[in-house]
């Protein structure tokens, strides 16, 4: 390891120390002061992003992801730590997940860097542009944010994804991890600034203020001026608090309470693959279904539930469900908490609904405006719920697992936006710019 990786919190000489000298122990850090600092590190690193062209930042990009694959002992090493203290702290077996890295993980994340590459740049993309009948031209084009900050929990990987999504936008970035993950993020974060000065690019485009706790994270919300955009990843007490608490603005990423209806037109084998995957592949994440609803003329309910509790699913069902059910698939009464509930687990709320608009009403009370999808074979319908549905994501006869950016063709994400200002759905690299308007004239005044 560099020495680079080991003391990458250590600040120049002319910068304000974040850890401080443990002659000092007896006096408390300015947390606030020490953030700020952070963020003006922050943001003379964005102007240098900014103007970094393409090749410049796929060759940080390449860099980060070589360097994450020949440090992986050492990541799953610091990610051993964590998830040992999670252990010990009762931990639920969902966040563990969230909470892992393995090798396959870190190769994935390094791939994931790789594509990101191959997107094109954003930065300079004209959205649109005229010529006036008085002369000027104009055209808007994408620019940076500038500062992008970010605070999550028990999630390494996105420690990642965001510095890889910020990096290729032209952005710097400030982490906040959250304790869960603190051996994990310290290590990743070290290597991330050493491998973007590897390369010749700010190693303060990536930091961290982990080391200032929950102070360092309500610092962050109050740092309007100094940091462009904050978003929240994470459940609905984290993403409520930041909502709540910042003063800088929010892009309001949300829970998943994820809904599939199964109408009554659905193919059997296609319902039980579809349930089965958006379900059980990987229960801990904000894509996976929580809620079945199934149409009451529906003959496929047999074979999905049985489906589902083969592989381990509980199933809080209604009376008429429980009523349609063998004897031989068990389920537990499904209270109303359920309808709300994101489980992150191998758990499920099944309702027997009379129509479409019924299944529409359930969805329009209790979801949280992430992904909705219907399995049909009926065009109609398909049609009326992709146009009734207000989702950020509204999925027809496929997995509720692909409202990602990843798998959406956007490289990684920076969240799931379930707001409908600036940005909806996965957050890729365009959702991480503004626009700017450039007005060329030959000496015009306005009349």
């Amino acid at each position: 390891m560099t020495e680079a990786l080991t003391s990458h919190a250590a600040a120049p000489a002319d910068d304000f120390r974040a850890v401080p000298d443990p002659a000092d122990a007896g006096a408390a850090p300015d947390v606030e002061a020490a953030v700020h600092a952070i963020a003006d590190r922050s943001r003379r690193a964005a102007r240098r992003m900014a103007h970094a062209n393409r090749a410049w930042k796929d060759r940080g990009l390449r860099a980060i992801g070589a360097a994450l694959l020949e440090h992986k002992n050492h990541i799953l090493a610091a990610n051993a730590k964590d998830i040992d203290a999670g252990r010990a702290n009762g931990t639920t077996a969902a966040l563990l997940d969230r909470l892992t890295l393995t090798g396959s993980r870190i190769d994935a994340l390094a791939a994931a860097l790789e594509n990101l590459a191959t997107l094109p740049d954003p930065v300079g993309n004209v959205v649109r542009g005229q010529t006036l009948p008085n002369g000027l031209r104009l055209r808007q084009v994408n620019v940076p944010m500038g500062v992008v900050a970010a605070i999550y929990e028990a999630r390494p990987n996105v420690t990642v994804d965001i510095a890889g999504l910020a990096l290729k936008s032209g952005n710097a970035v400030i982490l906040r991890g959250g304790s869960a993950a603190a051996a994990t993020n310290s290590a990743l974060v070290a290597i991330l600034r050493d491998a973007l000065e590897s390369v010749g690019l700010p190693a303060d485009a990536v930091q961290s203020v982990d080391q200032f706790g929950r102070d360092g994270a309500n610092a962050l919300m109050r740092a309007r001026g100094r940091v462009d955009v904050l978003i929240p990843r994470g459940g609905r007490e984290l993403i409520q608090t930041v909502v709540t608490n910042s003063s800088v603005p929010v892009i309001e990423t949300g829970e998943g309470n994820v809904h599939i209806f199964l109408d009554a037109s659905a193919n059997e084998d296609m319902a039980v693959d579809i349930l089965l995957n958006s379900k059980t592949q990987r229960p801990s994440v904000c894509n996976t279904v929580e809620t079945l609803l199934v149409h009451s003329k529906s003959t496929v309910l047999p074979a999905v539930a049985a489906a589902l509790r083969a592989a381990g699913v509980t199933l809080h069902a209604d009376e008429r469900i429980r009523a349609a059910l063998p004897a031989s698939i068990a389920s537990v009464p499904a209270t109303e908490e359920d309808w709300a509930t994101e489980y992150m687990d191998m758990d499920l709320a099944v309702a027997m609904v009379d129509s479409l608009d019924e299944a529409v009403k359930h969805i329009r009370k209790w979801s949280t405006g992430h992904t909705e999808a219907i399995l049909t074979n009926d065009l109609a319908n398909a049609e009326r719920f992709i146009a009734e549905v207000d989702s950020a994501a509204v999925i027809v006869n496929a997995s509720t697992r692909f409202t990602d950016g990843g798998e959406l063709g956007l490289g990684a994400e920076v969240g799931i936006s379930t707001q409908k200002l600036h940005a909806r759905g996965p957050m890729g690299l365009k959702e991480l710019t503004t626009t700017k308007w450039i007005v060329q004239g030959e000496g015009q005044i306005r009349a």
